[in-house]
């Protein structure tokens, strides 16, 4: 799940009917929403635990993607205060995680709905109706990393650090990181990143695939602003289309995906054009 100092997306992740826009109990999950106009800004609120994440984060989070409004296209994520997030709260191994600890995993089948209750935290950023961004700065450690991960664009700030942490705690990453880092840097890399905990810091981040930009830490709000208002500027019905599209390619054949993108070309020339 995710590690903390003290201090492959999913093919169902589609837009819920729902359009309340704050979800109750954010303030208590160390969460922020704010959204502007097409543009939500979901923000780690912890900045005294280093933005560290529990269980309430999780769900939060997964309240968020449920509840959106219809009208939002980008998604930024971002951390209060000095990092990202530090990842998971280490008071939850001792229960002192709002509360709750971790399973034994003795029953396989709770816990298995468990974890996927706190996938949903993050499964819904790949969602093609949105573009979600990912603005990093310090520390981005195991969950945090992973949240990281879960989006489509990462813009990340020169002082920004991923660790990997899950296996040195005897745990594997589990909040689907595991898909789109080895689709970023390879297996091999993706291996040794998770079996090693090892730090890489920002300029190794986008030498391997893990970021698309590096600025410096003062220009993080004003690079993401500029990519938002970007983003918004292409049509909404293309702009989905295309996710959906360069989602797939990786996993279809030549074939399919020409078929693919024949199937999306002619949706777009019907709302383009009136038939």
């Amino acid at each position: 799940m995710g590690d903390a100092t003290t201090a492959g997306r999913p093919e169902t992740a589609t837009a819920p009917e729902s359009t309340e826009p704050v979800p109750p109990g954010l303030d208590e999950a160390g969460l922020r929403l704010d959204v502007d106009g097409a543009v939500a800004t979901v923000t780690l609120n912890r900045p005294e635990r280093r933005n560290a994440m529990t269980f309430a984060t999780w769900r939060g989070l997964a309240a968020i993607g449920r509840s959106l409004p219809a009208g939002v296209r980008v998604v930024v994520l971002r951390g209060e205060g000095p990092s990202f997030s530090a990842g998971i709260d280490l008071g939850m191994f001792s229960g002192g995680g709002g509360g709750e600890g971790f399973t034994d995993g003795s029953d396989a089948e709770g816990t298995d709905r468990f974890i996927a209750g706190l996938q949903e935290g993050y499964t819904w950023l790949r969602r093609p109706d949105i573009v979600s961004v990912a603005a990093v700065h310090g520390h981005a450690i195991g969950a945090g990393f992973q949240l990281a991960l879960a989006c489509d664009i990462r813009v990340i700030a020169e002082d920004a650090k991923f660790c990997m942490k899950e296996p040195a705690l005897g745990l594997v990453p589990d909040l689907t990181g595991t898909k789109p880092l080895v689709e970023l840097v390879g297996v091999g890399r993706a291996l040794e990143l998770c079996l090693t905990a090892r730090t890489v810091l920002a300029d190794e981040a986008a030498r391997i695939g893990l970021a698309e930009t590096v600025v410096p830490r003062d220009g993080l709000d004003g690079a993401v602003r500029d990519l938002a208002e970007a983003l918004l500027a292409v049509n909404p019905g293309a702009a989905a289309a295309t996710k959906r599209l360069l989602w797939q390619a990786a996993e279809n054949t030549l074939d399919e995906q020409c078929a693919a993108e024949r199937r999306e070309q002619i949706g777009r020339l019907r709302e383009v054009f009136g038939s």
